[in-house]
């Protein structure tokens, strides 16, 4: 059924968002990123990042997943892939930090939203 623009509680509003819509390959891409962020052990290890540089092992140690450094690992390589961290080899060290401080403020802004509700 065909609805015309003037059935809209705000047509200047719909007929905007028409005009910039979120195209198919970067919704599928932002659609990742929340799919990474649904796992909670990702979650605690993006916040523990957002604080600082750490290694696997200082990682695993922090999520009490010293038995499961190939775990850590593996959300690691997830969460590079999906270049929402990075890593930093210092001699035999592989140091990893989030990308940039977009996922940080998304943290924040979740862990204050959570706090009003």
């Amino acid at each position: 059924m065909e609805h015309s623009d003037d059935q809209f509680a705000n047509p200047e509003r719909i007929l905007h968002i028409r005009a910039h819509p979120l195209n198919d390959e970067n919704a599928r891409r932002l659609a990742e990123i929340f799919k990474a962020l649904g796992d909670p052990t990702r979650v605690r290890l993006l916040y523990a990042l957002s604080h600082a540089e750490l290694t696997v092992g200082d990682l695993a140690r922090l999520l009490q997943m010293e038995e499961s450094l190939s775990a850590v690992s593996h959300h690691l390589r997830l969460l590079r892939s999906l270049r929402i961290v990075q890593d930093r080899r210092e001699g035999k060290q592989v140091y990893y930090a989030l990308e940039d401080d977009h996922i940080a403020r998304v943290l924040q802004q979740s862990l204050e939203h959570i706090g009003h509700t």
